[in-house]
């Protein structure tokens, strides 16, 4: 089962990156990292599709059998750095994929609509978004940032054993169709 994680934050140092590696180490998926500043800025230009930094995350996510999303909640919506990668490769990635959101908020309020942002944009690539959702808060991190509580990442858990669930039945679904001739 290959699941790769995209941590959708620009930010170098954050709880949405410290989110996203520990899922990466925790359960051995594989990451993009927006946080890295490789992707261009999305211009609709063809010429960009052919940077090998481009290839290579687009080859990462095509080849996934499902896709973890992590943003932070900025001005309401997602990241823009995470609208920016799924601009960038448009449906080909992410049609028929199940995809598991979560978001990290960074204060008082926030989060949910992040979640719901992304949900709207996933549809609009025919990427399957499931069921479970979470928010994670400040509280939820270990002080100074370095990983998600023991108690929030059972949580995060939750999500990503039915992320899991969902890519399994897709797995199947998949070699069901190629053993039978239509």
């Amino acid at each position: 089962m290959n699941i790769v994680v995209v941590n959708g934050s620009p930010r170098a140092i954050g709880r949405t990156g410290v989110l996203a590696k520990q899922l990466v180490d925790v359960f051995n998926f594989s990451l993009v990292d927006l946080a890295l500043g490789e992707l261009p800025l999305y211009n609709g230009e063809a010429e960009q599709k052919e940077l090998d930094v481009v290839k290579s995350i687009r080859n990462t996510l095509i080849q996934a059998d499902g896709i973890v999303l992590c943003t932070p909640e900025y001005n309401n919506a997602m990241s823009g750095a995470l609208k920016n990668l799924i601009e960038l490769f448009g449906s080909e990635p992410f049609k028929k994929k199940p995809i598991a959101l979560l978001a990290v908020a960074g204060g008082g309020k926030g989060g949910i609509n992040a979640l719901n942002n992304a949900r709207t944009v996933v549809r609009g690539v025919y990427g399957n978004a499931i069921p479970k959702h979470l928010v994670l808060d400040p509280v939820d991190f270990i002080e100074n940032d370095i990983s998600v509580k023991e108690d929030a990442f059972t949580k995060v858990t939750e999500v990503i054993d039915e992320l899991k669930e969902y890519v399994q039945k897709e797995i199947l679904y998949k070699e069901f169709l190629e053993s039978k001739s239509f």
